[in-house]
């Protein structure tokens, strides 16, 4: 397990972790575009309500690609299901 130092809004951080030092940066470097924009939008903000505010953008983002997804693969599985009964 390694360790990797980051930086989200000007505050260092060591993660440990297995993955990989440029995925771990990449992820740092996301959440503090994250903050930055909270904070823009908002600059009066604590630190713990823009993280929270944050966290829910990001969360959001994630529901909507896990929805996108599920609609994908079940058009997807429609399509082959039409046509393997082309084949029957």
């Amino acid at each position: 397990m390694g360790s990797t130092e980051v930086y989200i809004l000007g505050q260092k951080y060591t993660i440990k972790g297995d993955a990989p030092e440029q995925y771990i940066k990449d992820l740092a470097s996301y959440v503090d575009m994250k903050l930055k924009e909270v904070y823009n939008a908002a600059p009066n903000l604590t630190p713990v309500k823009a993280s929270i505010l944050a966290a829910l953008d990001i969360a959001d983002e994630l529901f909507k690609m896990r929805n996108q997804q599920e609609e994908l693969a079940r058009n997807i599985e429609e399509k082959a299901t039409t046509l393997a009964s082309l084949f029957d």
